[in-house]
């Protein structure tokens, strides 16, 4: 994940770059002494995921930079003042702040809450996606075959093929399971059993380790079931 600096102390520049070069998931792209110029970059350059800003800058401020700039990527705060970070996280952008001088440890915690926010970002957007999808195509032989995801009742990985169950027809693909479950929204589909892929909205009853759909009963492994039973809307 990409990062810059901005901090008029050089000293501190340069333990974050060292901080920022022991971690595997930071970037730094570059480092600025002054937020003007930091501006004029991030007006260029849109991929940048976060910043360590420091609040004290002489002429314009970390304050004047977070009031300026439009859209800012997420940014953990470096200060002297622990009450001047408070006042920041105001801004739902602000993640963390870091006191001077700086410990490797605290840095860490600090990077580690950006990584699990981005995580869980890249993970709803990826939920979110799955929202809009209504269909799938597949291969069979030559033709490209449009299955409504709302008339799956299962599918089934048999070796280097998936059997894909709908209310009408059965189709076999030659993919994996995990490519399938990638393309199913995660809220309405749910991986039973390694082997097995069910519609939530298909079942008739479940009993044991076991679901009925249809008149077919699908396997349920044990460590699966209680995440399945979270899943249900239970009386």
């Amino acid at each position: 994940m990409n990062c810059i600096i901005i901090d008029d102390e050089k000293f501190s520049r340069e333990v974050l770059a060292l901080l920022i070069l022991k971690s595997p998931n930071l970037v730094l792209l570059e480092d600025f002494e002054s937020a003007i110029d930091a501006i004029k970059y991030l007006n260029e350059n849109n991929a940048i995921d976060l910043i360590f800003l420091d609040i004290h800058m002489p002429n314009f401020s970390g304050f004047d930079f977070i009031k300026t700039i439009k859209n800012p990527p997420k940014i953990i705060l470096v200060t002297t003042d622990k009450n001047f970070a408070i006042e920041a996280f105001n801004y739902d952008f602000i993640l963390d702040y870091l006191l001077k001088p700086i410990n490797e440890e605290r840095f860490q915690r600090a990077v580690q809450k950006f990584t699990v926010h981005k995580e869980k970002y890249v993970k709803q957007s990826s939920l979110n996606t799955n929202l809009d999808i209504k269909d799938i195509y597949i291969n069979v032989g030559k033709r490209l075959i449009k299955i409504d995801i709302s008339t799956i009742k299962y599918i089934h990985a048999k070796g280097d093929y998936i059997s894909i169950k709908t209310d009408l027809t059965n189709h076999t693909v030659h993919t994996t399971l995990k490519k399938m479950e990638e393309k199913l929204p995660s809220f309405t589909f749910f991986k039973t059993h390694r082997s097995y892929i069910i519609n939530l909205n298909k079942i008739i009853d479940i009993e044991d380790f076991t679901v009925l759909i249809g008149n077919d009963i699908i396997p349920i492994s044990k460590n699966n079931r209680p995440i399945l039973m979270e899943k249900l809307n239970l009386l």
